[in-house]
């Protein structure tokens, strides 16, 4: 559960039960493509990382925050403590989890690689981003064999950090806007000269590693508009002789480092193109195809958004528990009236209790559908040919990325409530918690973003074929099961009721939309609160599949599995009763939307 110096609080137990009793990953582990792979080795893996997460990597997480980089003569000095972290993760050895066998790596399900990030970034999410191997993994998927041998080999053997490079400071959020140039220099070689300025770039610089790799979006001279018109490029901070050594260093440089209100301890930066010196980049693959290269970066980073904010709240629960048995305060409720009655434990009182069970219950749902995604993931990768996997896994991601995040941040207040006033303070992590957590709704797309997503692209584009699929396997739960949960399946059944006639309402503004344009803009004032419906239906449904679990392995279980047990039908009851209800208010507004909020003049506001 953590070591006595470190704010990290793990719930390994929690990690296992989804890996190898609801989502049972050790009967798939033996075969290809994971033939490597067995359940004794992941639980030995998850041991080990589960300790190095709590000591030698959560130990700068404090110091990072209070001491953080800084930029001078255009360079980024990080502080020790953060170095520490990264060296200690890259000398055990732990990046070779993370590469596919033919660089060196294991071939380790998904979900396997996604219970250690999370192990690691709850640690000290600031030190996890600079981590550099998806880009280069990335690459090594859509490079030219020169590419690869010329860059991503030499990062892998080197650990060179990387970064992918998007956001432009007019740009913001809309891509398709980037005025970054890319010039030709040696169209055959695929050789290009970049000019402009892109901001808000994660591990932009540092002197972590002996070099970088960006990936960044750029658009060719003549290139058309928009985000089909952008290519990706290749831009090393020192150019990379054919020997695979470094040379001179490349026209890019940190003209800006953002201060912000969390992971600070993260390089946040503003990079500038081509300024004194030409600034090299190679075509990706050779081919002009932007947008699709760097979305298989763009997605995996939104599922590790989801997956830090799950952790980040995790971690913020066990806090709060932990104190919530230890601190003495007030007499029991039931005997308030008698002034010489016993101080008890704070967790002994009614709102305290429905607050730990209001975040253990998220924490785990949220975890529910972290692995929920990521056993789909392993499909996918088994199944390769079955489309549908690849679809489900499309259809999670918003839910993963936008509602994981939202309720991270909502709860971990929750979390620093238990603690009263010592929670508001620097003695406690759940402060720093709180900072660090608001910027994943912003990072890869924003809530509002990830819910236009999930309804123009991932349900209405798919003519709702996955949410049927998914709808499907819900309704076959809600028709029977433990007489214990009958109460939840009834709430389940109401809340998708409720989910799929706010959906109906949704598509009828779409359709009225092509009649009154105005009406697209009642599905928007409603997108957020979709997304919300969906994903608390799939948790519901996730948390009541692993209460079964747990009713089934109660008799036979020992006095410390009979209480985890206990925990996880209390989660799925608690949840089904607090969370799945509002699918009903959100219907209703749905219904009730007139669009007069958009006719609202702008001074009125």
């Amino acid at each position: 559960m953590g070591s006595a110096m470190s704010h990290y609080k793990t719930n390994l137990r929690d990690i296992e039960f989804n890996l190898f009793e609801a989502y049972r990953t050790q009967d798939y582990m033996g075969e290809d493509p994971f033939a490597e792979m067995d359940e004794d080795t992941a639980r030995h893996i998850l041991d080990e990382i589960e300790r190095f997460s709590v000591e030698e990597f959560a130990a700068g997480f404090v110091d990072g925050d209070r001491n953080p980089p800084v930029l001078e003569n255009g360079e980024i000095k990080l502080p020790q403590s953060l170095k520490d972290s990264l060296n200690a993760y890259y000398d055990a050895g732990w990046d070779s989890l993370f590469r596919p066998p033919e660089l060196d790596g294991v071939a380790a399900p998904l979900s396997l690689r996604w219970a250690v990030q999370e192990l690691l970034v709850g640690a000290n999410p600031s030190a996890f981003l600079f981590i550099g191997t998806l880009m280069a993994v990335v690459l090594n998927e859509v490079g030219t064999p020169e590419q690869i041998e010329r860059f991503v080999k030499p990062a892998l053997e080197s650990n060179w950090g990387g970064t992918m490079v998007l956001t432009e400071p007019d740009a913001g959020s809309d891509v398709g806007a980037g005025t970054t140039k890319a010039i030709p220099v040696d169209e055959e070689a695929g050789i290009y000269h970049l000019e402009g300025v892109k901001r808000f770039i994660t591990s932009g610089d540092h002197d972590a590693f002996e070099n970088i790799i960006h990936l960044v979006l750029a658009r060719p001279l003549g290139a058309a508009p928009g985000t089909k018109g952008l290519s990706m490029f290749v831009v090393p901070k020192f150019l990379v002789n054919e020997d695979g050594s470094l040379g001179e260093r490349n026209g890019v440089v940190a003209t800006n480092l953002e201060k912000k209100m969390g992971i600070k301890a993260s390089t946040t930066c503003e990079l500038t193109f081509g300024m004194d010196e030409p600034c090299v980049g190679y075509l990706v693959g050779g081919v002009h195809n932007g947008i699709r290269q760097m979305f298989r970066v763009i997605e995996r980073a939104r599922m590790l958004i989801g997956t830090k904010a799950t952790a980040t709240l995790s971690t913020g629960y066990l806090n709060s528990l932990a104190y919530a048995k230890e601190r003495v305060q007030s007499a029991d409720m039931t005997q308030m009236a008698d002034k010489t009655a016993p101080r008890v434990e704070i967790i002994r009182h009614p709102d305290v209790r429905r607050m730990l069970m209001l975040q253990k219950s998220h924490a785990e749902g949220l975890r529910a559908l972290l692995y929920y995604t990521a056993w789909i993931q392993d499909q996918r990768e088994r199944f390769p040919e079955d489309e549908m996997w690849d679809k489900k896994d499309d259809f999670l991601l918003p839910l993963v990325k936008g509602y994981s995040s939202e309720k991270a941040y909502e709860l971990l207040a929750t979390s620093l409530q238990v603690l009263g006033g010592s929670g508001f303070t620097s003695d406690y992590p759940i402060e720093q918690y709180i900072r660090d957590t608001k910027i994943d709704t912003l990072y890869e797309g924003t809530t509002g973003i990830q819910a236009l997503d999930l309804f123009f692209r991932k349900i209405a584009r798919d003519q709702g074929q996955t949410l049927t699929a998914l709808a499907g396997e819900v309704v076959e739960m809600v028709k029977g099961g433990p007489e214990e949960l009958a109460v939840e399946r009834e709430l389940l059944g109401g809340a998708l009721d409720d989910t799929q006639a706010h959906l109906g309402v949704m598509v009828g503004h779409l359709m009225g939309a092509q009649q009154d344009p105005s009406g697209i803009y009642k599905l928007g004032l409603h997108a957020n609160s979709l997304l919300e419906s969906v994903a608390e239906v799939t948790i519901g449904w996730l948390l009541l599949r692993h209460a079964e679990i747990a009713l089934a392995a109660l008799p036979e279980a020992d006095s410390r599995d009979k209480a985890f047990y206990e925990g996880k039908v209390a989660s799925a009851r608690f949840f089904a009763r607090h969370a799945l209800p509002k699918a009903k208010a959100r219907r209703e507004a749905a219904e009730r939307e007139d669009g007069a909020l958009m006719t609202l003049s702008d001074e009125a506001f």
